[in-house]
């Protein structure tokens, strides 16, 4: 019976559509030893081969893998099955069952695709991350994301903690080796993440310039055979071996690198070559470096290599080579087209808008570096091997400019003649500058505006206002936005005092390049002069924003602050500008001066003292200096000031006076008589000299009084009869002419006040001092006036303590001491 109804559901058309096979039914899977077992497995593991049902396990029979295909029914029909897979073979993975055809469709339940009756499905079975094989993906897990932690910080400055990370990750990976060996999977070993970890600790050390720890981290995978293409990483042992400057080693090592790198990776090889170059150059061995120098331009030529070259020859003194390595250099490709990719040549707009894009985009700024940096090398050696190529750098730079308009670099020619004229310029040839620089007066306007400029400035240095004039204007006419031409027409208004032009020309050169800092340097001194003092302050402090340590603008801001009775700023910026020039004796000095104005003597001693160690020949300085000691009593301390302004001057009789004055008050009247003689060798006119002279003799008792006072009568009464002669020619002039008598009167007594004053008169520091500027009483005919006045002013009395009453009557004075008493 059961033969033939199996015969009759065979004939049945739909006979397969209610039969499934419990393999596939989800809803028993949680029940299914075999799954559950399969699923508590590794990945990568094949779970056991049992199922439920004998012949329906996965193994049991073969699969049919490839879509559409077909599998014969066992039944007489022969019909291909295009739904349920019969007689329990598998169905593909991509459908566990079918779309909501089971037999329970037979049993009277109604069709539920989506399970919704069914309620809510059992929950998944969480990981069990205590197996040895979650603990490994978690730990290598870690270990990656400190890898990459530890790059992040290296690329944001963070070389500290890059280091810090790449250490965590390195005892995180040793900690993952020893779990694998514990779990007895050595065989699984991830030998990309070690070297990874191994790099990048290496790569740290070096960063932080701990060098034979990066050293023993590239050791150990250099050594470890299981790391292929290890030998790469003796290029970095090699770097490190440079920064030590153990150059022997480096090159070591870069050669042991170039062995084990094959000819496939020529790029790799080519730089290797270029490192033990310059590596040779660094140890002066030149020859060695022109050789493998020479081999990369013959295999692959850049610009590095070919002016590390051109400097190679110039070492060796080779001007042959030179030309030809400075030849090579200059035809070395850049591998990018010239502008002319960027420029329309139709009236599409939309071509017009792609190409105004591509305009400045990071590819286009890439090619225009490496044309900057290719103009920055070729320039530089032309300017080097030019005076050495031929008899003179004239002819040099001729015969680079030669070759530069036959290159792909023909704009670099007019360049390299400015330099031409520049370097004129710095051997003081300003004839043959001036020559050169005209010659650009019919070319294109940028090189012409620039030689206009250069032409203004020589000029304007010259003190030839009027030509300076001329060529800026030109250099203006030629280009109306260069700020070099719009700052020297400002320079020929600000020589000429008309200030609001020239800060008119300044601030249109600020507008066009606000980075122009002589623009705004000279604007600044011109709100100074016209008195703007807040203006010119707003322009310095912005200056300095931007030169950070330029001691004139520190300068400039200490003055305007002196300027605005700020004497606290003022001191302020000074001592910025000692810190930056600590030998400038003009700041140091006027550090004292203001120290001196607030009344801190002694910070002021110390400035005007560092000034005359810098700068002895400081006539304000020397006699500050010696009149704080004259102030502080002692006299003989500022005897070698004033000698110093007597070397300084020697013509002026003041110095020498107050030399002496300093030897009679630190009692020293012998020292004292002799240099009033000496001044009065020098200068025997002089009526002071002649009247200390006297002074002195009549107080220490000397013959020699007579003869002075009879000095002194004959040059009181030559100086009168002079003031006669000088009265008697003005009321002359007064007669002849009233307005001429009024000039020549004051012409006359400006004269005469000169005259007798010149080289006399004190300063207001020895002015200030007491009794300094009394003036000299002239001595009648009759009766002769020895009386005299110290430049330095009266001698401060002592203090009384010091003091002792003088004894009247002494009662001891007409008897002889006994032996007894005297002293032993």
């Amino acid at each position: 019976m059961e033969h033939v109804h199996l015969a009759v559901e065979e004939d049945d058309l739909y006979s397969g559509y209610n039969d499934y096979n419990p393999t596939f039914d989800s809803e028993e899977l949680e029940n299914d030893v075999g799954f559950q077992e399969a699923v508590r497995t590794s990945h990568g593991r094949r779970p056991p081969m049992t199922a439920k049902f004998p012949g329906t396990a996965i193994g049991a029979r073969p699969l049919a893998t490839s879509f559409g295909s077909r599998i014969p029914m066992a039944s007489s029909m022969g019909r291909p099955i295009t739904g349920a897979v019969q007689d329990g073979a598998a169905r593909p993975m991509t459908a566990v069952r079918a779309a909501g055809y089971t037999s329970s469709l037979g049993r009277g339940s109604t069709f539920d695709p989506l399970g919704q009756s069914r309620g809510p499905a059992p929950p998944l079975e969480a990981k069990n991350e205590d197996t040895p094989e979650e603990k490994i993906k978690i730990l290598e897990k870690q270990v990656n994301d400190l890898i990459e932690e530890s790059c992040m910080a290296q690329s944001t400055g963070a070389l500290q903690l890059a280091l810090e990370k790449a250490k965590e990750a390195g005892r995180k990976e040793r900690a993952l080796v020893r779990q694998r060996e514990q779990s007895g999977s050595t065989d699984h070993i991830n030998f990309d993440l070690t070297y990874s970890v191994l790099l990048n600790l290496a790569n740290q050390y070096e960063n932080n310039e701990m060098y034979p720890e990066a050293l023993n981290s590239y050791q150990v995978i250099v050594k470890n055979k299981m790391f292929s293409n290890a030998g790469r990483l003796k290029v970095n042992m090699g770097n490190i071996y440079f920064k030590q400057k153990n150059y022997p080693k480096a090159i070591k090592f870069y050669r042991m690198a170039l062995d084990q790198i094959s000819n496939a990776h020529k790029e790799m090889r080519i730089k290797i070559m270029e490192n033990i170059g310059v590596t040779f150059i660094s140890m002066g061995q030149y020859t060695d470096a022109i050789t493998s120098f020479e081999h990369i331009m013959s295999e692959s030529p850049n610009i590095k290599t070919g002016y590390n070259l051109t400097l190679c020859y110039y070492a060796v003194g080779d001007k042959e080579r030179m030309k030809k390595a400075f030849q090579k250099l200059i035809s070395v490709p850049l591998g990018f087209d010239d502008e002319d990719k960027y420029i329309s040549s139709t009236d599409d707009t939309h071509s017009k808008m792609v190409i105004e894009a591509i305009k400045n985009d990071k590819l286009h700024q890439m090619e225009k570096d490496r044309k900057a940096l290719a103009e920055k090398y070729i320039m530089t050696a032309a300017k080097l091997i030019a005076p050495a190529i031929e008899t003179s750098f004239a002819a040099g730079f001729d015969w680079c400019v030669d070759m530069l308009k036959s290159s792909q670099y023909v704009e670099l020619a007019n360049d390299l003649e400015i330099s031409k004229a520049m370097t004129h310029l710095r051997l003081k040839d300003f004839n043959q500058a001036v020559e050169t620089l005209k010659t650009f007066e019919k070319k294109d306007s940028r090189v012409k505006s620039t030689a206009a400029t250069n032409l203004s400035c020589i000029y304007f240095l010259e003190k030839d206002y009027d030509q300076a004039e001329r060529y800026a204007d030109l250099a203006m006419s030629a280009d109306r936005y260069n700020p070099g031409a719009l700052v020297n027409k400002g320079n020929t208004a600000f020589v000429k005092q008309d200030y609001e032009k020239a800060a008119e020309f300044y601030k249109e050169a600020l507008k066009n390049d606000s980075s122009c800092t002589e623009a705004l340097y000279n604007l600044g001194l011109t709100y100074k002069r016209m008195n703007h003092l807040e203006e010119a302050l707003d322009c310095f402090l912005k200056l300095h924003a931007i030169l950070r340590n330029s001691a004139q603008v520190m300068y400039q801001l200490a003055s305007l602050y002196e300027l605005l009775e700020n004497p606290e700023q003022a001191i302020e910026w000074l001592m910025q500008v000692v810190s930056v020039v600590p030998t400038d004796a003009k700041a140091l000095a006027k550090l004292g001066e203001l120290h001196d104005g607030v009344g801190d003597k002694s910070q002021a001693f110390q400035y005007y003292y560092e000034s005359f160690r810098y700068f002895p020949s400081n006539i304000d300085v020397i006699e500050w200096l010696g009149a704080y000691y004259i102030e502080t009593q002692f006299g003989e301390k500022a005897v070698q000031y004033f000698e110093r302004a007597a070397l300084i001057q020697p013509t002026q009789v003041k110095w020498q006076l107050m030399v002496a004055s300093c030897y009679r008050r630190s009692g020293n009247y012998q020292k004292a008589l002799d240099t009033y003689k000496d001044v009065h060798r020098k200068f025997p006119e002089n009526v002071e000299c002649l009247r200390f002279l006297v002074r002195l003799c009549t107080d220490m008792g000397l013959k020699e009084v007579q003869d002075y006072a009879t000095k002194l009568k004959k040059v009181e009464k030559m100086k009168e009869i002079k003031e006669q002669r000088i009265k008697s020619g003005r009321e002359g002039s007064a007669r002849s002419r009233r307005e001429g008598r009024e000039s020549s009167a004051g012409s006359a007594d400006s004269g005469r006040s000169s005259s007798s004053t010149k080289g006399e008169r004190l300063s207001a520091k020895m002015r200030s001092l007491p009794g300094s500027n009394e003036p000299y009483e002239a001595s009648s005919p009759k009766e002769m006036d020895a009386s005299y006045v110290d430049p330095l002013g009266p001698q401060v009395e002592r203090p009384k303590t010091g003091a002792k009453k003088r004894v009247e009557d002494d009662d001891f004075a007409d008897e002889e001491l006994g032996d007894d008493l005297l002293p032993e």
